[in-house]
């Protein structure tokens, strides 16, 4: 069966970092679509049809009426999307797809691992399960360069104070004295993922980022016994 491609209305723009925006894109009048969180979207400019790209939604399945990407001023068509998108303009959508979703047991620990934009998928986690599945416990480990390319720390922080489930880890790993940055450094390595792994057999574990700490990842999750199975992964170039 086909995929429905439809035309929608950009109607915010929301800054996250100094080079991440959300855009807002509004359904179709009479559009009611059933998704799962943690799937993507493919999108276009109507006046460009050849070139297209997936985007993992930032927004849930909880989230009526619109579908939310956070895009990193990074690669051609990221480039142009987060320059040339204003408030107002058109975007063609083929609805959501993919299998990058929530385990269906809510008693599956999860653990998710992002670098730089990988992260974007994770806050549609995090919104459905604070909402649906208070019970499941949630981890998110995250890795940036500095301070300032953390995205949606606001949000994650204000879901953690609701969440006694969840908790957001960052650590940066080129951080210098004048970011005053007192949290944790360097990258993603096996003792941080010992340390809020409760259960390896009880775990699910996603990572999302860069094709490199997406790999590492896989390898030490691997090389620690966690069954393939339990290992979800999504790669970005």
């Amino acid at each position: 069966m086909p995929r429905k491609i439809l035309e929608m209305v950009c109607s915010k723009v929301t800054d996250e970092t100094h080079d991440v925006r959300t855009f807002t894109l509004d359904w179709p009048v009479g559009e009611d679509y059933q998704f799962k969180t943690g799937q993507f979207i493919t999108v276009w400019f109507p006046h460009d049809p050849a070139i297209k790209r997936a985007y993992s939604l930032s927004s849930c399945e909880l989230d009526r009426g619109f579908f939310d990407i956070s895009v990193k001023k990074a690669g051609n068509f990221g480039t142009r999307l987060y320059t040339e998108l204003k408030a107002g303009m058109k975007l063609m959508v083929i609805e959501p797809v993919g299998a990058f979703c929530l385990p269906p047991d809510p008693a599956k620990d999860v653990i998710l691992i992002a670098g730089g934009s990988g992260v974007t998928p994770f806050r549609s986690y995090v919104r459905y399960l604070t909402k649906m599945q208070p019970q499941t416990r949630c981890v998110i480990l995250y890795s940036v360069r500095v301070p300032s390319d953390i995205i949606f720390n606001e949000e994650f922080r204000k879901l953690e104070a609701v969440n006694p489930n969840f908790r957001f880890v960052v650590t940066c790993t080129r951080v210098q004295p004048e970011h005053h940055w007192t949290g944790r450094t360097g990258r993603v390595n096996e003792p941080l993922l010992r340390e809020f792994t409760r259960s390896l057999q009880n775990t699910v574990y996603y990572t999302c980022g860069p094709t490199e700490l997406v790999e590492a990842i896989e390898q030490m999750l691997l090389g620690a016994g966690t069954p393939k199975a339990q290992i979800k992964a999504e790669k970005w170039g």
